[in-house]
């Protein structure tokens, strides 16, 4: 694996480097510039995504003739990291969850009609989505066999019923992906539907408090009694819809780790600056041996976490599925982003546990990262089946000219 990067990816790291810099982080000291959610107010962002339009930085993860800037999993790795300096970051660029994974997977399986109507305003930041498939007990979660959201055919149409919760941004969206059942099929029983909020048989039941500061649309409760939904906005064809999950979870697993590395990278920077500046008992805090062995050992991790992110991304690019790459770098990045966030917060003391620097927000919402899509125990079960199934190819180099390499 070559690690070197192209000129033309570095150029557009450097962009995005000095747009952060200097457009995007001056603003997350200004209280008037979060709402009460603690995320960025919407004429604010419209200001910086007009910004970031302009210099030619929006939706780098899309194809070119779907708006965006035609990265591969790759420069998305390089990208989002550099993105994700700020808290404010990713949503800036039209590269934050939930949009981000919705347009890439309706780009890879929609029609040309569905990507006219259903994305392309998701890529114009025009409307922002949700993908509604997590259900409360006893439905589906990690286990979509569990999945009791139901659609029945009427003719041309489907009319579904049942209920999902902790569907991210759901309070702003217009566009939604819902999975629901369509039979008792365990492989063939699941299709994902397309549908827009002004369409009567569905209410949200509520925005559900969380610990974390939020995307925007929060995460929310939602009732369907009765949603119709013709035929011809089912994504790819009935009973696949197990399929766009793949599709869509695998990458956008992924990309959170992307995200989540450059917050940890910002908690060092925090960190190191504050103890090169903080003098206590004759002697700055950069030279005390215990503060020097946590901030290597980060400095350590998050290389890891680069390196594991970087095969995933590879794999995907050549082909693969890389489930279980992207099972050990979603596990390995979301317990290092607690953990960096953890410690630079212990190196800044009081300050730390402050609003004085972002590291408070980081810490809140980096408890989340070992649950969404798919919590550690859900992956760490993935990875002993491939063990199991594998034995010690589980480690097995790949080889240049045999076949079947990109699985």
């Amino acid at each position: 694996m070559d690690f070197t990067i192209p000129a033309e990816l570095e150029a557009i790291r450097s962009r995005i480097a000095a747009f952060v810099e200097t457009e995007i982080m001056p603003h997350e000291a200004d209280p008037a510039a979060y709402d009460s959610h603690g995320n960025i107010v919407e004429p604010l962002l419209h200001e910086l995504r007009e910004k970031a339009r302009e210099r030619g930085l929006w939706c780098l993860q899309l194809k070119p003739e779907s708006g965006g800037g035609g990265l591969g999993k790759m420069g998305m790795a390089v990208s989002y990291e550099t993105m994700n300096r700020s808290i404010f970051g990713p949503v800036v660029f039209n590269s934050a969850a939930p949009d981000d994974g919705n347009m890439m997977v309706l780009e890879a399986l929609g029609t040309p009609e569905q990507k006219e109507r259903w994305l392309k305003p998701i890529v114009g930041g025009k409307v922002r989505s949700a993908f509604a498939m997590t259900e409360p007990a006893p439905g589906g979660g990690s286990d979509p066999g569990m999945m009791l959201t139901r659609a029945v055919r009427d003719g041309d149409e489907w009319v579904v019923s049942g209920r999902k919760w902790f569907i991210t941004g759901a309070e702003a969206a217009e566009h939604f992906l819902l999975l629901a059942r369509t039979s008792d099929d365990k492989r063939r029983g699941h299709t994902c539907f397309l549908f827009h909020r002004d369409q009567p048989g569905w209410r949200i039941l509520r925005r559900i408090p969380i610990m974390g500061p939020e995307e925007h649309g929060g995460h929310c409760e939602l009732e369907f009694d009765g949603l119709r939904i013709p035929n011809e906005n089912i994504l790819l064809e009935e009973g696949r819809g197990l399929k766009v999950v793949q599709t869509r979870l695998g990458p956008a697993r992924l990309t959170h780790c992307m995200r989540w590395l450059g917050l940890a990278k910002r908690c060092v920077e925090i960190g190191s600056d504050y103890a090169a500046r903080r003098e206590g008992f004759g002697i700055k805090l950069a030279d005390r041996e215990s503060v020097q062995l946590m901030l290597g050992d980060l400095a350590m991790q998050i290389e890891i976490g680069r390196m594991l992110v970087m095969k995933a991304a590879w794999e995907i690019d050549r082909g693969g599925y890389a489930q279980k790459e992207v099972s050990m770098a979603k596990i390995h990045v979301a317990n290092l982003l607690h953990t960096a966030a953890d410690r630079a917060i212990q190196i800044n003391g009081a300050r730390g546990y402050s609003r004085d620097t972002p590291l408070e927000w980081i810490y809140r919402y980096a408890r989340q990262a070992r649950l969404v899509d798919g919590a550690d125990e859900v992956h760490q079960m993935v990875l002993n089946r491939h063990l199991n199934e594998q034995g010690t190819d589980f480690w097995r180099w790949d080889v240049a000219g045999e076949a079947g390499n990109a699985s």
